[in-house]
């Protein structure tokens, strides 16, 4: 019996060290020359010591695979370098150290201060490279025809969001030459990249080349249309942006096929025509950006029961008909903006029901009707109904509970009746619009004190509005405004 104990002990013990010894491969335990190639990088690269978070603290006394921003394998080889927002601002090119990484897979150097300089090839010969990130890294000039050959790239990301800022650009190689080794793509970033081609040219070019690609972004690249057939070969996208580009197109009815589509954005890009309803009916679409196209015709249809749209804006198009019923089973929407629209008819009662809502903005539309109730989406921050024909009286049941909410414009309008006491007291507003309505009764001076804190000087007497109606309905709002106004 002894032995038996004894032997059970052994095993426990054994399996006790075997777990701890695969617990420090799985860390990695730094291996000399790859510490010193850091220390060498970190000697070589020119940064803000103030403003670093990762390079500073490097120190040869620990081991170099706990260093922020750096990632080993098992036997303690570097494999990932995250050297982002380092205000590094020179020096990589000039750096051998780079070289050593033969095992390095991630880079990212986004958001330093690079001084106009172009991708050097220390980067680009990293041919194992499974991601690459050099977006806003001050980089500029002709891509490289070297960024061609890091076939094992599965993300990568060359885009300048800031607009003003000196491009990268695509001429020789071009879009085709670039990517037409890269096979594995399935993240290809590149906004503000000036490419200057042509619908056919940059759809074929991305359609042959990257069957694996599932999110892409080329906003600002100067690219027009139209939007060719071949690009219906994308059929895993998930994320799609083209914002600011001078498409001048409709968009072809095959962006409904794209039946993983999460994200699209095609705002500012000269749409025309009709857009297409079943692209709204794409069960995976979470966010949809068409702002900006005042060409762009379109309706809202019937939602699908629970859809997973999040975002919403359509602002400055010429969609238009009412809002359906089923915007009710929306229940993920967070933001919508259907500003300066043709919409029309009544507000659906039903958008009480979108529980998560954060953002609002119907105005300048033709809706009428009553303001629906918003006291169960209790996450609400922004609501803009201005300039609509909407009527009714308004109640306290409407804005119950919307702690959260900071500004609010239901100016010209035709509401009526009293003003909710209760908007007085909502902890985080700061300005609140009625004005040009047709409201009645009474503001008193005590209640918008207390909602403002005393902090603007209150009118002697409060206003009266309806048979008091020296001052009018604009006067009395215009005051409440003034207030918000200045508080804020």
């Amino acid at each position: 019996m002894s032995n038996l104990l004894y032997s059970w002990i052994f095993l426990v013990t054994l399996f006790q060290i075997l777990s701890s010894t695969n617990t420090v491969l799985a860390s990695g335990q730094c291996l000399d020359d790859q510490r010193a190639l850091l220390i060498q990088l970190k000697n070589t690269v020119t940064f803000n010591r103030t403003i670093s978070i990762k390079l500073v603290t490097w120190n040869q006394s620990e081991d170099c695979c706990i260093w922020k921003g750096i990632a080993c394998d098992r036997s303690g080889h570097v494999t990932g370098l995250e050297l982002d927002n380092e205000s590094i601002s020179g020096g990589i090119e000039n750096s051998n150290s780079l070289f050593g990484f033969q095992y390095l897979q991630r880079l990212n150097l986004a958001f330093n201060r690079f001084n106009n300089i172009q991708i050097p090839s220390v980067i680009y010969n990293h041919v194992n490279l499974t991601y690459l990130n050099l977006s806003n890294a001050g980089f500029v000039g002709q891509i490289p025809i070297g960024v061609s050959n890091m076939t094992r790239l599965v993300t990568m990301d060359l885009s300048t969001q800031f607009p003003g800022i000196q491009q990268l650009k695509l001429e020789n190689p071009n879009l085709t030459t670039l990517v037409q080794n890269l096979k594995e793509l399935q993240g290809l970033y590149l906004d503000g990249v000036n490419i200057s081609a042509p619908g056919n040219d940059w759809c074929q070019a991305l359609s042959s080349s990257l069957p694996n690609l599932s999110k892409l972004s080329l906003s600002r690249c100067h690219l027009s249309g139209p939007i060719d057939s071949s690009f219906s070969q994308l059929h895993l996208l998930s994320v799609l942006r083209l914002d600011n580009n001078d498409l001048s197109t409709t968009i072809p009815e095959f962006f409904a096929n794209f039946t993983r589509l999460t994200s699209l954005s095609l705002s500012s890009c000269s749409l025309q025509g009709f857009f297409p309803d079943k692209i709204f009916q794409v069960p995976t679409l979470q966010n949809l950006d068409l702002s900006n196209n005042e060409l762009l015709n379109g309706n809202l249809p019937q939602f699908p029961q629970r859809g997973s749209f999040r975002r919403i804006i359509l602002s400055y198009t010429n969609f238009s008909g009412p809002m359906p019923d089923s915007i009710g089973k929306l229940v993920m929407l967070s933001s919508i903006d259907l500003s300066h629209c043709n919409f029309s008819g009544q507000l659906p009662s039903t958008m009480t029901y979108l529980t998560e809502l954060i953002y609002l903005d119907l105005s300048f539309n033709n809706l009428t009707g009553f303001v629906p109730l918003f006291n169960m989406s209790q996450k609400l921050t922004y609501i803009d109904l201005s300039h609509n024909g909407l009527n009714g009286s308004l109640s306290s049941r409407h804005f119950e509970g919307l702690n959260d909410l900071v500004y609010m414009n239901l100016g010209y309008n035709s509401l009526s009746g009293n003003i909710p006491s209760v908007l007085f007291v909502l902890p985080s507003l700061q300005k609140l619009r009625l004005s040009n309505n047709q409201f009645g009764g009474q503001v008193n001076e005590s209640s918008t004190m207390a909602a403002y804190g005393g902090g603007v000087e209150a009118r002697r007497r409060s206003r009266g509005v309806g048979s008091e109606a020296a001052a009018g309905t604009a006067a009395m709002c215009a005051d409440i405004e003034k207030v918000c106004k200045q508080e804020s």
